[in-house]
């Protein structure tokens, strides 16, 4: 291996160790318990994943009726993981369009 090889090799070990999260394309395959497919091949529970509020369900009650502001995730919805580097959580940044 020569003198620019090894450089190269420094280098990309550096910009790889810099690396501080992963962003990577998931499907809930359950929505009750959660269970989130990432990467195709990986299940993720919810006890490795991290749920914002705004992708969990919210009802309102009036008068007796029960009205339903947001819809949680669903089975089959795909979604946006971020999951941070030597970490075992995966953030579940939003539902993408059908």
């Amino acid at each position: 291996m020569g003198l620019n090889d090894s450089v190269k090799a420094i280098a990309e070990g550096c910009v790889n160790a810099m690396k501080l999260a992963d962003v990577m394309p998931g499907v809930v395959v359950s929505a009750g318990p959660l269970v989130v497919r990432a990467d195709q091949r990986l299940n993720l529970d919810d006890d490795f994943l991290i749920v914002p509020e705004h992708l969990t369900e919210q009802k309102l009650e009036i008068g007796g009726s029960e009205i339903l502001l947001r819809k949680g995730l669903e089975a089959g919805d795909r979604v946006v993981l971020i999951r941070q580097q030597g970490a075992l959580n995966f953030y579940v940044a939003g539902r993408l369009a059908p």
